[in-house]
């Protein structure tokens, strides 16, 4: 931690050359907070909760600007959808899911990579990938003794719960960060349904193409496993099922269709949140308070960061200025702008967290819009998606820091398959967005 701030005091006298005294400070803290967050000194929950106290201090943003950003209406979205995921795990609705997914392929390892990988995509969109790649992977690894499947067999996972956390937008924290962005600056925001036919597309390209790359050489490997003994749902099972079935017909049925249809006009933060508590009624839901106890408050403080510095970029002018030095782009043609813009979030990814990395992008590129002639929700909306399509380095997201904690996955065999991986996530990226997204976004 005293290198950090060190480096971070060094990197401040090297800003400010090129910036004012505030921006320099600015870029500093967030520079110490990043690296603070990527190599765990202080608990995540303890970093993200710094933001509070060094803003004010250093007269960045007030305290109270600071601390409204903990507290954003988005948030309430998310602490909804931890309480449906913790009801899921309690009832382990998420294990017969799992195994009904794993009796529809081969019983080879090309099958069950293809099946892993389906499985932790389809999870990860419910209840968040983090939570997917810590469930799944030690089942994974008990699948085979041989080191090269084993190693394939954590990647699927791993790969597929980023693929599949951008298909909602409770999957992945850069998802939630676009939305309360989104709707600090007043831009329409994403509806629940739309987001997903939005994303299914390209999320379904990403779990043809990078299962089946991981399966080359492997194909006729034959896998011994007891998972595809199913038992039949219990009632507490069933009865999640039908509450789940009841959330999505209401997301659906609330979600606009212009101009054919316009909704109900509810919010979609207070049905997740209303579903969430429904988990704590007697003789429907499945939770006690006690359960609350496993609720990932340390997530919810990292948006509340990521929201303040977003602010931060704002407030003080230094997402002006850094989208006037990058003004010249704008007059790229839209596919070259989309293809840096992707190239640039993705491999920026790999060296530090996506929820930090999008909380600083977004309103750059939200003043670039302001300042250049350029499609800004497409470009948001890009940005990030390839926050979570990072496969390289182990810090990018965190399913690929499971999956390196799980001990089967060596750094240069991660970095080997992601590097072909991002070059084709942002292949698929930029190919649906010129030819889908910029025309419903």
């Amino acid at each position: 931690m005293t290198l950090t701030l060190i480096l971070s005091v060094i990197l401040f006298f090297l800003l400010d050359y090129y910036f004012s005294a505030q921006h320099a400070t600015l870029l500093s803290i967030i520079f110490f907070l990043v690296v603070l967050w990527s190599n765990e000194a202080l608990p995540l929950g303890v970093v993200s909760l710094l933001p509070i106290l060094l803003f004010p201090s250093f007269d960045i943003i007030s305290t109270n600007e600071t601390v409204s950003n903990y507290s954003k209406s988005i948030i309430f979205l998310f602490l909804g959808g931890f309480m449906i995921a913790i009801a899921t795990q309690k009832t382990e609705l998420h294990k017969y899911i799992s195994n009904k997914l794993l009796t529809l392929f081969p019983n080879t390892a090309r099958g069950i990579i293809f099946s892993l990988a389906i499985t932790s995509a389809f999870l990860s969109s419910l209840i968040s990938n983090t939570t997917t790649a810590l469930l799944l992977i030690p089942i994974a690894i008990y699948l085979s003794d041989d080191i090269k499947i084993r190693l394939r067999f954590v990647l699927a996972i791993a790969y597929g719960a980023s693929i599949g956390g951008i298909v909602t937008p409770i999957g992945t924290p850069p998802n939630l960060i676009l939305l309360g962005f989104m709707e600090q600056h007043h831009l329409e925001a994403i509806p629940f349904i739309k987001w997903i036919a939005l994303t299914s597309p390209l999320a379904i390209a990403m779990l043809i193409i990078i299962p089946f790359i991981l399966s080359l050489g492997v194909k006729n490997f034959e896998i011994d496993t007891s998972l595809k003994e199913l038992k039949p749902l219990n009632w507490d099972q069933k009865r999640l099922l039908y509450i789940l079935g009841s959330l999505i017909v209401l997301l659906f049925v609330n979600s606009k269709i212009e101009p054919y249809y316009m909704g109900l006009g509810l919010n979609e933060k207070g049905i997740l949140l209303a579903y969430g508590l429904l988990m704590f009624l007697p003789k429907i839901g499945f939770l006690t308070w006690d359960d609350t106890k496993k609720i990932p408050y340390e997530i919810i403080f990292l948006f509340g960061a990521g929201f303040s510095i977003a602010m931060a970029f704002s407030k003080t002018g230094l997402a002006d200025v850094i989208a006037n030095q990058l003004l010249s782009v704008t007059d790229l043609p839209i596919i070259l702008l989309i293809v840096l813009v992707a190239s640039l979030v993705t491999f920026t990814t790999e060296i530090t967290s996506n929820t930090a990395l999008i909380s600083v992008v977004l309103p750059i590129i939200y003043s670039l819009g302001n300042v250049g002639n350029i499609d800004v929700g497409l470009i948001l909306f890009v940005a990030t998606i390839c926050a979570s399509y990072a496969f390289m380095l182990p810090i990018a997201t965190p399913p690929n820091a499971i999956a390196m904690s799980s001990g089967v996955v060596k750094v240069k065999d991660m970095a080997k398959y992601g590097l072909v991986f991002n070059i084709l996530g942002i292949v698929l990226v930029t190919t649906t967005a010129i030819i889908y997204w910029q025309f419903y976004l």
